[in-house]
């Protein structure tokens, strides 16, 4: 909507070169050029700048002619004048267009895109190595044209906040024919074998990796794509960055977990974060288990989970897996996050709860087994079926049944009395029948102490119907007294 206030505020001018997105030098920086909708590159000498005019043309870097012109192909031209060759289509292809419109400058839109498939077809080939010059120069196209204002999300100011984003038609970028190959030009300098990491770190900068992760936030899922390639081969290639795409990482988190709770991405970070935790070094280095504590167990709390769920269970359990003495830490974050009134979002817990069991250890185990079979016993009497059916689940699993036998005589009292309530009254027959056989699976374990509970419970349940028959007795009496009085 910005953007489309901005655009109407400009004059419309004669068609002279700005009409094929030309700006003057001079012209650059004035008030009369609106930057708002690019995100300029901090480490480039002029700041870059897009400006609209009536051709539906943008640009964000000066061509030496001003023009689009059909240049010759890389290929058809001497060796000793493919790089500069390389320079001039680098600079034709930071004009940029509306896409949307796809009647308007159609000459021009397929002599860039043929640029751009030329630019990608040079650099994969690995025909020749790139100038540093020209490098600087190409880093720079691409930022001018991914480095953009993203549109507002299709679910924001709507005044609803209970549309599922499963169920939305995903916004498709206008310019992704373009953008497309801008991306894959970056992919490929970027996993080149002659890309040197000293000279192409000057263009890869901080600034270049921030402006790429924030561009996770788009809708469209074929750029998420490509951003998640990208910048895990970045995060590859560049060691010196990778600490600081961690904290990065880490920045959006926070504020999509404590302020937003909105962010497109977030699924496709996690995998690359799947990735990273994999090839952490033992012992664990104690700033990433701040990460795990701070970061990534907080992710359970935000209502759009189910989005990146899978993403986040496999970043969990890879930790696990890593350290098995995280295993205590991440069940008591999940118990921590534990939905009250999602019944979806408590599926979806008790399914990576069983992942995380698996990968327990018994002395983490024990350490947690309290609060958590408390959390199962309310789970086993919930009246959502699918949240009972999936706790009951949990007995199918081996592992968790050898943990429990271990530690029945703690486990069985706490869910003792869930178990017998199930049986008495749950009103879906699955649920019922499961709960039938784990009751029986303890008393197979241990025929004395499942006795043992038994008469607890009935001792229980005695005193509870004596309190509820005084209770009662009383209320008549108040009543009666009422009656006299009145």
């Amino acid at each position: 909507m910005l953007n489309k206030f901005i655009k109407r505020g400009h004059r419309k001018s004669s068609k002279t070169d700005s009409d094929l997105g030309y700006v003057p030098p001079g012209i650059r920086n004035s008030g009369s050029v609106s930057n708002s909708n690019v995100v300029n590159h901090a480490s480039r000498g002029a700041p870059v700048v897009a400006t609209a005019n009536s051709g539906g043309a943008t640009i964000g870097t000066i061509p030496p002619s001003g023009t689009f012109e059909n240049l010759p192909m890389l290929k058809d031209v001497p060796v000793t004048e493919r790089q500069n060759l390389f320079l001039r289509k680098s600079q034709i292809c930071c004009f940029q267009f509306d896409m949307s419109d796809t009647l308007k400058m159609v000459r021009e839109k397929e002599i860039k895109r043929q640029a751009l498939v030329e630019l990608v077809d040079f650099v994969q080939s690995g025909s020749g190595k790139i100038t540093e010059s020209n490098q600087e120069e190409m880093v720079r196209m691409i930022s001018v044209n991914i480095f953009r204002c993203l549109p507002p999300a299709s679910r924001e100011n709507t005044g609803s906040e209970n549309l599922d984003p499963e169920e939305d038609e995903p916004y498709l970028e206008p310019a992704w024919p373009h953008l497309q190959l801008v991306y894959e030009l970056l992919l490929r300098y970027v996993v080149s074998s002659n890309t040197d990491t000293k000279v192409a770190k000057r263009y890869i900068d901080h600034s270049f990796v921030v402006k790429l992760l924030d561009l996770f936030d788009s809708e469209d899922p074929r750029e998420r794509e490509y951003l998640k390639t990208i910048l895990h081969r970045v995060y590859g290639k560049f060691m010196v960055h990778r600490p600081f795409i961690r904290k990065a990482i880490n920045n959006i988190f926070y504020r999509f977990i404590y302020e937003t709770a909105r962010h497109s991405g977030i699924g496709e970070l996690l995998e690359i974060l799947g990735s990273i935790i994999n090839g952490f070094a033992l012992p664990m280095k104690e700033e990433h288990k701040l990460f795990l504590v701070r970061a990534i167990i907080p992710l359970h709390k935000p209502k759009p989970i189910a989005l990146y769920h899978q993403q986040l269970s496999y970043c969990i359990i890879q930790f696990v897996e890593k350290d098995y003495k995280l295993a205590d830490t991440v069940i008591r974050g999940l118990l921590k996050y534990w939905p009250v009134t999602n019944c979806q979002k408590e599926v979806l817990f008790l399914g990576e709860l069983e992942e995380v069991l698996e990968a327990t250890q018994a002395a983490e185990f024990q350490r947690c087994m309290v609060p958590l079979f408390r959390q199962i016993a309310r789970c086993l009497n919930s009246s959502h079926f699918q949240v009972a059916e999936r706790t009951l689940f949990l007995w199918n699993n081996d592992h968790i049944v050898s943990l429990i036998a271990q530690n029945r005589s703690v486990i069985l009292p706490i869910i003792f009395e869930a178990l017998e309530k199930n049986i008495q009254s749950h009103w879906n027959q699955a649920v019922h029948g499961l709960t039938v056989n784990v009751r029986k699976m303890f008393l197979e374990m241990d025929v004395q102490l499942f006795e043992e509970c038994q008469r607890q419970y009935a001792e229980e349940e005695a005193k509870a119907r004596e309190r509820e028959e005084r209770r009662e007795l009383t209320w008549q009496r108040l009543d009666a007294a009422a009656a006299r009085g009145g």
